[in-house]
């Protein structure tokens, strides 16, 4: 991307006074976002663009922005602004009057903002405006009154973000970001000004000073506790992920559960318990923690709808739990509904938060009264597989298959309430250090709950129908097959296949191979995703897709799963392992031979299967996170692929390519 020749500026003086303490240690563009700091995400996206000359003002904790900055890859770009007193928005730009001599454009240091710059940038440009100001509307903020044309005419209470209720007009919020024509300063005053003054002025001159709407893109003003935390956990939930480990953290034996962030430099000690909490630079956590931030010498503490990403916090739920659906979990009278929803503290109606970072179209809902939780399902109403959900969470648990309990069923709504299995996922787990030892208690415990099903779920599969009809056949094997062509290496990858033919009969004979071993009940998406850690015991989610199968196709799911590589020596203890536990379990059912020649198979079957998904999730879906497992997956394809050349010769020539 070729960059214009735009200064960019950014104010950095400000005290952060509503982050003590936080700020006692760090200024606040210094706070990091899973290892990168505020000011560092914003050039990256900036110098992206603009390729001028770098100006930042400075005063509180002034040398360690300096030291951030000799360690940057902008050094030799930056230009330091000191101020004492503190100038303002307009000041700051009047005082660096010199250095911006052509046009620049100004991104407060503590914006987190998710826009398409360049195309700000030619806007201001082809335009012919002064100032180009970034605005959306927000209207608890909206204090910029524009005309038709988006000039700007006024600002009420300039500095404050507060609207005037009593004037009614168009108005829109400035999220912290301009472009400016150098002219611009000569509309400011010297010494202390905020920047509105010369909006204002420059507009009654005559000039364009225009608000462009971005209304929809993320923005988080990091201004206190739970923006900050909110803008940890928005990056958090962009790159699919619950916990974030940095290089430099040390971590022990830790029970953890929802997000969990620890930056450079933090500890978390052995036996800490962690549950929605952000470690920051120094933090040495021991004991129990919940809902709160970290530091050197602090904790704060805030509450559980404010340690959420921002789409979680936007649909937070009231249910009334008066409702049949939660009445006899929470001891509520059923059908009492004295109160409205609307009624502070009310013990009748509970606030519920949307939980989950899936592929799924179904929403989760987490509701806690009185020391009480449980998860609450939705589905859509066309959802297929939620009578199926129901009938299977009762044939499993009869047959000690570790998932949660049914606690209430809304069939009419295509709503359930389950057991709360808390949101420690083994994908999860496995982001913090754990040794070879550990890895592999933890893969046992997951695969004595795998044999169960394989073994005494599939003895009495007669007794759940819907199960026992639900064959994983040749026509499922090549509708896998097919999606993996058509939603990844055409959807995603962009690629003609040149001999689709002959590619088309290499899978024909794949799907007839697997479609030919014995087949029993399995999970069918048994990945570390869709198995949560709780009170120390791996528990078994999202099996709503059970099907007769053969069991080598879960096995393959969860110790050649892209989600978490294993080292191939646990992968082969555990394999013998499972195949020790399904021999105890069924001694003269199993042929070793056998499942050892489907594993190869339904390796590739399964491969191919999840390639197909992260293509879909990406690219129709929108969640770009899941291509971050793509390069693993292909790594497994091409392996097996390559194990499997002498009979699949076409397979390799396509993956080839890939």
């Amino acid at each position: 991307m070729s960059t214009a020749p735009l200064d960019i500026f950014l104010p950095a003086a400000g005290l952060g006074e509503r982050l003590r303490p936080v700020t006692n240690h760090l200024p606040k563009p210094l706070l990091p976002i899973l290892g990168t700091p505020i000011i560092e995400r914003i050039l990256n996206r900036l110098t992206a663009v603009c390729g001028g000359k770098i100006g930042i003002n400075l005063h509180w904790k002034a040398p360690l922005l300096r030291a951030w900055a000799a360690a940057s890859p902008w050094h030799d770009r930056i230009v330091f602004f000191p101020e004492d007193p503190i100038l303002g928005t307009g000041g700051a730009l009047k005082n660096a009057e010199s250095f911006l001599a052509r046009p620049f454009i100004v991104h407060n240091s503590d914006i987190l903002l998710d826009i398409d710059f360049a195309r700000l940038v030619e806007e201001h440009r082809a335009s012919g405006n002064t100032a180009t100001l970034v605005c959306h509307r927000l209207p608890h903020l909206a204090n910029v009154v524009i005309d038709a044309q988006g000039q700007v005419l006024d600002v009420e209470n300039p500095g404050a973000s507060r609207p005037d209720p009593s004037r009614v007009a168009d108005k829109v919020a400035y999220t912290g970001i301009a472009v400016y024509s150098p002219e611009i300063l000569g509309f400011l005053p010297a010494g202390v000004s905020h920047a509105t003054v010369a909006w204002v002025a420059a507009s009654r001159a005559g000039r364009k000073v225009r608000a462009m709407d971005f209304t929809g893109s993320y923005w988080n003003d990091v201004g206190d506790p739970t923006t900050y935390a909110r803008g940890v956990l928005d990056a958090l939930r962009e790159g699919g992920e619950t916990v974030y480990l940095s290089p430099t953290a040390r971590c022990g034996r830790v029970d953890i559960d929802g997000y969990v962030v620890l930056e450079s430099g933090s500890q978390a000690r052995d036996g800490s318990r962690l549950r929605n909490c952000i470690l920051l630079p120094g933090a040495d956590a021991s004991g129990h923690h919940e809902n709160s931030i970290i530091g050197p010498d602090y904790v704060i503490p805030l509450a559980e709808s404010d340690m959420q990403p921002s789409v979680h916090a936007a649909e937070k739920k009231r249910f009334r739990l008066s409702d049949p659906l939660f009445a006899r979990h929470f001891e509520i009278p059923a059908g009492d509904d004295r109160e409205s929803p609307d009624t502070p503290a009310s013990p009748l109606w509970c606030d519920a938060i949307l939980i989950g970072l899936g592929g799924s179209d179904r929403r989760y809902f987490r509701v806690r009264h009185d020391g009480r939780t449980a998860v609450v399902m939705e589905c859509p109403r066309e959802d297929p597989d939620f009578e199926r959900h129901l009938s299977y969470t009762g044939f499993f648990r009869r047959h000690s298959v570790p998932v949660p309990a049914l606690l209430a069923a809304d069939d009419a709504n295509k709503r359930a309430l389950f057991e709360d299995l808390g949101d420690a996922s083994l994908y999860a787990h496995l982001q913090l250090a754990h040794d070879d030892a550990s890895v592999e208690r933890i893969y046992r415990d997951v695969l004595r709950s795998l044999v169960t099903i394989h073994t005494t779920a599939t003895r009495h599969v007669h007794e759940c129908p819907l199960l026992q009809a639900r064959i994983f056949d040749y026509n499922y094997f090549r509708w896998e097959t097919t999606y993996f062509l058509d939603r990844f290496v055409v959807g995603a990858r962009k690629l003609e296949i040149a001999k689709r033919a002959a590619v088309d009969e290499a899978l024909h004979r794949l799907a007839q191979q697997v479609d030919a071993f014995p087949k029993g009940v399995i999970h069918r998406d048994f990945q570390c995703q869709n198995i949560m850690i709780h009170a120390g015991a791996s528990r078994i989610i999202d099996y709503q897709g059970a099907r007769m199968a053969p069991p080598a196709y879960d096995v393959a799911s969860l110790l050649w799963d892209p989600y978490h590589r294993l080292d191939d020596a646990v992968r082969e203890r555990l394999v013998d392992y499972y195949l020790a536990e399904m021999k105890a379990r069924e001694p003269h059912s199993l042929d070793e031979k056998t499942f050892l020649q489907s594993l190869v198979a339904c390796r590739l079957q399964r491969h191919m299967q999840a390639l197909g998904a992260y293509g879909f999730l990406s690219v129709v879906k929108g969640k770009r996170y899941f291509l971050k497992h793509v390069p693993e997956a292909l790594r497994l394809l091409k392996l097996d692929v390559a194990e499997a050349r002498l009979e699949y010769p076409e397979l390799g020539r396509l993956t080839a390519l890939l």
